[in-house]
């Protein structure tokens, strides 16, 4: 099987992300949320990213106004559903979500459909329980911002296919990425690395080791990471790093318990840049 069009469910900072490098690929995307005013600005967003990449000589201006012509927005999940060769989830990190999602796709789709999720760490495995097509549900977990990274890693659940795994690896590779082949274990190889990191790290500050500034300047100088634990959790969401440690602390034992302050400043509601303040306050920026 060829993939030609692509369905994004959610349309979120990970969805609309893989729904810009889907287009730039070439295929046929539609993007689906639940909020007719969120997929604006999401598409809006898509369209100020693949301006930037003009601007900087990464991208045509005739192929970012053909991606652009390739996105189609849906609100109804089953609209967006019809049709499509791969189906790429992007919901909140919450199983029985992700399952109710997968259990309506599984119903939508046509029988050849690829059913994918973006999980930084959920079981493939599971969710592919809640669908009569086991064999062709996988794991494609995108790195943000999608558009930049490279990577993507490929995880293989319990019943996932070679031919699905086949498929789907073409499919990044039509997208410009470069994948990892991962057999299913809770967080991968990436998350579990980096919520033990990120974890620590808000240990670090519990205990007054340093200033946030601080903590993140010794690790991108001192081990040349890219950006700082705090830089990065504000990128991602403090909620949403809590989501994975919550779920590796039940699967994987004591050394992903949650450190007490990233609680605290979930339940203080500073979830990173996307609202404004995280670890540090972006009000004034």
């Amino acid at each position: 099987m060829i993939v030609r069009k692509v369905a994004v469910i959610g349309a979120g900072t990970m969805g609309r992300g893989i729904a810009h490098v889907c287009a730039l690929g070439g295929f046929q995307v539609n993007m689906q949320d639940v909020s007719s005013e969120y997929l604006e600005k999401s598409l809006k967003i898509i369209e100020d990213n693949m301006q930037k990449g003009v601007e900087r000589g990464k991208v045509k201006p005739e192929d970012k106004e053909a991606a652009l012509a390739r996105i189609s927005c849906f609100t109804d999940l089953k609209e967006a559903a019809q049709d499509v060769d791969l189906v790429i989830e992007a919901v909140p990190e919450d199983m029985k979500l992700k399952q109710d999602v997968f259990a309506k796709l599984d119903e939508y789709c046509p029988t050849h459909t690829i059913l994918a999720t973006n999980t930084s760490s959920m079981s493939i495995t599971e969710i592919a329980a809640a669908t009569k097509r086991p064999e062709k549900v996988i794991g494609l977990h995108f790195f943000n911002p999608v558009h930049i990274m490279k990577l993507v890693e490929i995880i293989c659940g319990l019943e996932t296919s070679e031919e699905t795994y086949a498929i789907s690896a073409e499919a990044c590779k039509q997208m410009g990425k470069e994948t990892v082949k991962i057999n299913e274990f809770p967080g991968f190889v990436t998350t579990r690395i980096n919520a033990l990191i990120g974890n620590e790290a808000f240990l670090m500050l519990q205990e007054g080791l340093g200033t946030p500034e601080d903590i993140d300047k010794a690790l991108k100088l001192g081990l040349n990471h890219p950006m700082g634990p705090f830089e990065m959790v504000d990128l991602v969401g403090l909620d949403t790093r809590l989501k994975i440690l919550e779920y590796l602390h039940k699967t994987l034992g004591e050394k992903y318990r949650p450190a007490p302050l990233l609680v605290k400043y979930v339940q203080a509601g500073r979830l990173g840049r996307k609202v404004g303040k995280g670890v540090y306050d972006y009000t004034g920026k």
